[in-house]
């Protein structure tokens, strides 16, 4: 009897619920518990020593005013710390809508702005919820003025590629292509996050938590955008399949 109700329920799911939505959820889910685990143990000092290593390990020896290696390094980094910035982020969040506003998909542009601002609230209120003082042990490398966890700039960082990359990705129809976008998002993403360890603005577990917090409200983006698809207020995925098949039925015609 057991064994006929979960083939049934089984056979409920895979006619009524996509295995990409079962799998979104499952990942916002863990990703929701990883960073709460996370900011309990911040909470509780635990991680103190693993953060206060991995950020000396990033400074020459016996010089905690001196980033570790060459002084271009230090100048890249900047430069890719800059990409979880408002400027950069408000300018390439702006360029992607200009981009859905050409598609005339005005749902796909209020949806992004929409997800965008919902992920800056919850970075801004967690940030005063924990209020962590940012790492004294080391010369800031970067202009800070906010709590330390999550790190905004990896939090955002996700939240907007992750976010953009996964409604781009939606309307290519190729699978290559969409693994390319993905794959740059999640790229930039952790560049991001590095960077603001090596110029001692965040302690390692700040990124961390920025990135898992980031993560889980990506995918909570994606189950929102599948839904409002199936409603037609946001652009259709792209059929890989259809897509690939039209040149075939153009040339028979």
């Amino acid at each position: 009897m057991v064994d006929r109700n979960l083939r049934t329920t089984a056979r409920w799911l895979r006619a009524n619920v996509e295995l990409r939505t079962l799998v979104s959820l499952a990942l916002a889910i863990s990703a929701v518990w990883a960073f709460a685990e996370l900011a309990d143990e911040v909470i509780e000092g635990t991680t103190r020593n693993l953060d206060r290593d991995v950020l000396l390990m990033l400074r020459e020896p016996g010089s905690l005013d001196d980033p570790l290696g060459p002084a271009w390094l230090e100048e890249v980094m900047r430069d890719l710390t800059a990409l979880g910035g408002v400027a950069v982020l408000t300018l390439t969040l702006v360029a992607v809508a200009g981009f859905f506003m050409l598609r005339k998909r005005l749902g796909s542009t209020a949806y992004l702005f929409a997800a965008v601002g919902g992920g800056l609230l919850i970075s801004t209120v967690a940030k005063e919820l924990f209020d962590r003082p940012r790492p004294d042990l080391v010369t800031h490398g970067s202009y800070v003025h906010t709590a330390s966890f999550p790190s905004g700039h990896s939090m955002m960082a996700a939240v907007v590629y992750l976010t953009l990359g996964v409604l781009i990705s939606r309307v290519l129809p190729q699978r290559r292509q969409k693994s390319y976008v993905l794959a740059i998002a999640v790229l930039v993403t952790v560049l991001v996050g590095i960077s603001r360890v090596y110029l001692g603005v965040h302690w390692p577990t700040d990124v961390l938590a920025g990135w898992l917090a980031g993560l889980a409200w990506a995918f909570i983006c994606v189950l929102g955008a599948r839904a409002l698809a199936r409603r037609g207020h946001v652009e259709r995925e792209a059929d890989e399949a259809g897509a690939s098949n039209e040149p075939v039925a153009s040339a028979r015609r």
